[in-house]
């Protein structure tokens, strides 16, 4: 096993649960390497001293979680297509002018999984995403490029949403947004959860009157126990298919790695183990 030189860490405030250092070391394996990579809280002050002091000390690459994309984004000196349409990055290396450059690999990851991994069908669907923040705003960008017919942004401040959806009018989806109120405008063929709720065990207040096409999927960019209330209510209501965000997760690490190594390794054996099948 050849060891990787220098340091690659992710970065976000909680980061405990973070499943990213055993994802990287499993791809190292795969690839016959070894690779140090670890998950690191940041104080929320500190970001930007922290990242300069960690590319300074010889630093290779950095994964950028919440509450940081934002931040990220905007300390980087260059950024890729992905990051300045997202506005936010999860992804940070430095170049060989000693440049942070910012990318963002979500979109990337969803789309993979959704589409590859899952089987699913983006084209021509009318998509109704839940929640108008950076998760979202920064996966908007890959979701466009599949082609749907319409994506309704909905969040609870409707502001937000319409705000959002504004940005993409020039695509050549129907892009809209709302409060929730308006999650009902028609039948969808997908609906993505972007919110946190499910963290605290709830969901979205959604309108009763809220319509699921035949075969509609539904998908939490979140994964484990913060997916659960998302992906019940999506049985409840009907669905053809539901998952969480675990394989958005491995995907995007997947580009992660690749970005920094030049080699993408197999996600289907890792994202098998990961849910036990």
């Amino acid at each position: 096993m050849d060891r990787i030189t220098g340091r690659f860490a992710v970065v976000g405030n909680p980061i405990g649960h973070s499943l990213s250092p055993q994802i990287h070391a499993a791809f190292a394996r795969q690839t016959g390497h070894t690779i140090d990579y670890r998950a690191e809280q940041i104080d929320l002050a500190s970001f930007e001293a922290w990242v300069a002091d960690f590319f300074e000390r010889g630093g290779r690459g950095l994964n950028v979680t919440l509450p940081f994309k934002s931040r990220a984004y905007v300390l980087a000196q260059a950024a890729s297509e992905r990051a300045n349409a997202a506005g936010a990055a999860n992804f940070l290396t430095r170049d060989p002018d000693g440049q942070v450059v910012a990318d963002n690999t979500d979109g990337k990851g969803l789309v993979t999984d959704m589409v590859r991994n899952a089987g699913w069908s983006l084209g021509g669907a009318r998509i109704l995403i839940l929640g108008a923040g950076g998760a979202v705003k920064g996966v908007m960008s890959a979701l466009l490029a599949e082609d749907p017919s319409s994506v309704h942004v909905v969040n609870r401040t409707a502001s937000r949403a319409e705000a959002l959806a504004a940005l993409w009018r020039d695509s050549s989806a129907n892009v809209s947004g709302g409060g929730y109120e308006t999650a009902d405008a028609m039948a969808w063929d997908v609906i993505i959860n972007g919110t946190s709720t499910g963290l605290s065990g709830d969901m979205p207040a959604l309108p009763a009157s809220l319509a699921l096409a035949r075969g509609c999927v539904c998908y939490d960019m979140a994964y484990g126990e913060a997916a659960a209330p998302f992906l019940a209510w999506s049985r409840e209501q009907g669905a053809g298919d539901v998952r969480d965000g675990l394989g958005m997760l491995v995907e995007q690490a997947a580009e992660s790695y690749f970005l920094w190594l030049g080699e993408y390794p197999q996600t289907q054996p890792l994202l098998s183990s990961l849910q036990g099948d």
